[in-house]
């Protein structure tokens, strides 16, 4: 889900309620997630469909485990770093934990991380490989945390997987979604030739107001590092 048309009633329900579940003034809240979640440039129905994912998942966009950055198709994609998969996971009444297998090289280096969400309504646990190789970028949290990041990577996956959470995306997948100068992804040279810069250029997350939003690398450093 990255826009959906939301009538005014709805717009200031969604509104109303998110705002009361943090106890702060409408209008307080809606200027406080604006500024720190990426939606400063968001219309009002962008951002009440922001709203609406970040209430769906019962996330909690102050503390940016939900947060968003524009599209080239002028929409809005909402964002959820590992708190906020986490979250989801721990608040589904069916999940029962997750555990972690590392596959190793026969010279003792990392090559996959196996993720297994375990659910106690199946007899099997939702598994979930990612590889090294595939998923490593050359951004600075790759380049400094490449295990935690991989574990992080086949985290979301599987619990993607495991309950069939839609319409969101990982800081990771953000980067290599948005056509920007400040992502390079060392592995996949071809990947950003096929994005011309169309003849009026998209809002990007530097753009808006010209003051800079966020930066999906820097909120995945943050993750990593804790």
């Amino acid at each position: 889900m990255t826009t959906q048309i939301a009538t005014t009633q709805d717009r200031k329900s969604i509104l109303l309620s998110m705002a009361g579940k943090f106890g702060m003034e409408p209008a307080a809240f809606e200027a406080t997630v604006r500024k720190t979640c990426g939606c400063d440039g968001a219309s009002k129905e962008q951002f009440a469909a922001f709203l609406l994912v970040a209430n769906e998942y019962n996330l909690n966009p102050i503390t940016r485990e939900i947060y968003a950055f524009p599209t080239r198709a002028g929409g809005i994609q909402p964002i959820v770093g590992i708190d906020g998969w986490m979250t989801m996971a721990n608040n589904h009444p069916a999940y029962d934990g997750i555990t972690f297998v590392d596959r190793l090289s026969d010279d003792g280096q990392l090559v996959a991380i196996t993720a297994q969400v375990h659910r106690k309504d199946r007899s099997h646990p939702i598994e979930v490989t990612e590889y090294l190789a595939e998923c490593k970028q050359g951004t600075e949290p790759w380049k400094k945390w490449p295990a935690r990041m991989l574990r992080h990577k086949a985290a979301i996956q599987a619990i993607r997987y495991a309950f069939g959470f839609s319409g969101i995306v990982d800081p990771d997948e953000a980067d290599r979604m948005r056509p920007s100068v400040n992502v390079t992804v060392h592995h996949e040279p071809v990947q950003h030739r096929r994005y011309a810069r169309p003849a009026t250029p998209a809002l990007t997350v530097n753009e808006v107001d010209d003051e800079p939003q966020f930066d999906a690398a820097e909120i995945a450093a943050e993750e990593a590092a804790r």
